[in-house]
């Protein structure tokens, strides 16, 4: 930021504070893509996302009579927006449906267990939630999934039947997407926390 942008920002969070709406809503239309594309990345829903904006401006208006001490305009306000995506994050980790509403939220078309999107260590989510389950349950995902084999194959290899497998593989994607979706979201945490010590 040049001197002459960061002066004029300081003179906006002057006449925020003395009431100024004119200039309450410059500063929005300043920072409200730039906030929302940083809070989207961390939280995979535009509504939530969306609401954690409007609720950071909305902090900077209720605590207007503190901004004329703000030296660095840019810094305070994501600060406060790195704030509440982390408390938005943290409750998240809590409530079970929030936690699904996410992992929904990330998932791509067609619901492929393999792809998440914005995650390169998914695979390696997979792999290690395979492990937590029975070896059974791993070799017959193994056969559906790496060597493609139908629920007849995998059936007459193991010796189950048809139904069987079938209900094994559905119970295996339930397991995985619930594995994947508390460790993409503590991904997110930590991503969010190396930022958060990267910019103090």
């Amino acid at each position: 930021m040049s001197i002459y942008n960061l002066s004029a920002e300081k003179i906006l969070l002057q006449k925020i504070a003395e009431g100024d709406e004119f200039a309450f809503k410059h500063v929005f239309e300043l920072y409200k893509s730039r906030v929302y594309s940083f809070v989207v990345k961390f939280v995979h829903s535009k509504a939530d996302a969306e609401e954690i904006v409007q609720d950071t401006f909305f902090t900077i208006w209720q605590k207007r009579d503190t901004l004329p001490n703000i030296e660095h305009p840019r810094n305070y306000i994501y600060t406060i927006v790195r704030n509440k995506t982390y408390n938005y994050l943290n409750q998240a980790s809590k409530n079970q449906k929030i936690l699904a509403q996410i992992w929904a939220n990330m998932q791509v078309e067609g619901n492929n267990i393999e792809d998440l999107t914005n995650f390169k260590d998914s695979e390696l989510l997979i792999k290690q939630g395979l492990q937590n389950l029975p070896q059974q349950k791993q070799q017959i995902f193994k056969m559906s999934r790496e060597e493609g084999l139908s629920h007849e194959e995998i059936a007459a290899q193991i010796g189950l039947s048809k139904s069987r497998v079938k209900n094994i593989i559905v119970e295996t994607l339930k397991y995985l997407r619930h594995h994947l979706s508390i460790n993409t979201l503590k991904i997110s945490i930590s991503a969010l926390l190396t930022y958060l010590f990267s910019q103090s």
